[in-house]
């Protein structure tokens, strides 16, 4: 992180994972934060502990991720989003940024629909929403399947992993568009820190 950033901003990834896939997947996005030079919390929301809870609201972003089940959310983050109820309430999740992730076994398999969830989730929680910020690729006939944003999400960073593939078959081009989601996230974190810094705005 450079001098116009003093504070290396936190970012939380706050995910669930039914079987690995979308945990190869918040893995690549704590990679992409960290190298872009936040303190990266890394948070299994179907066993959050105290101390994560306490992560999760010293955070300047999370980064929400679950697999896309039956055409949204897997019942695991759902849990975990109801469970911020007290938090909703308090508002004190107001004004961090948040983005996500999600996967799932078919291209396509509604994964919009997770992203819009996490987005309106977020939004109830007066956070800002963070986009991947990423053109679609493999969207021409010059264009590869290794492409970044190879499935075309805008929202947020969406994967594809065969349903009988284990997490190795995770697609690489998908593992790199999660790595820069938290990067991207990271540098936007920075920014929101270093202006609230510079102008002595409270979060």
């Amino acid at each position: 992180m450079s001098d116009l950033f003093p504070n290396r901003p936190s970012v939380a990834v706050a995910y669930h994972s039914g079987y690995g896939h979308t945990a190869v997947l918040a893995e690549a996005v704590r990679r992409g934060a960290a190298a872009a030079g936040a303190d990266v919390a890394f948070v299994d929301v179907t066993a959050v502990t105290d101390e994560q809870w306490d992560l999760l609201d010293d955070a300047d972003a999370i980064v929400f991720g679950s697999p896309t089940y039956m055409g949204g959310a897997s019942a695991g983050f759902h849990t975990f989003a109801e469970a911020t109820s007290k938090r909703f309430v308090e508002g004190r999740w107001a004004d961090k940024l948040a983005a996500g992730f999600t996967n799932s076994a078919s291209k396509s398999g509604d994964k919009s629909n997770t992203l819009a969830f996490f987005a309106a989730f977020a939004a109830q929680h007066q956070m800002l929403w963070v986009s991947l910020g990423l053109a679609p690729g493999w969207n021409s006939t010059t264009a590869s399947e290794d492409d970044l944003n190879r499935l075309g999400y805008w929202g947020g960073a969406g994967a594809q992993t065969p349903m009988d593939g284990g997490t190795d078959t995770v697609h690489g081009a998908d593992i790199a568009t999660a790595e820069h989601l938290g990067a991207r996230v990271a540098r936007q974190a920075a920014l929101v820190s270093a202006g609230r810094h510079a102008l002595a705005v409270a979060p």
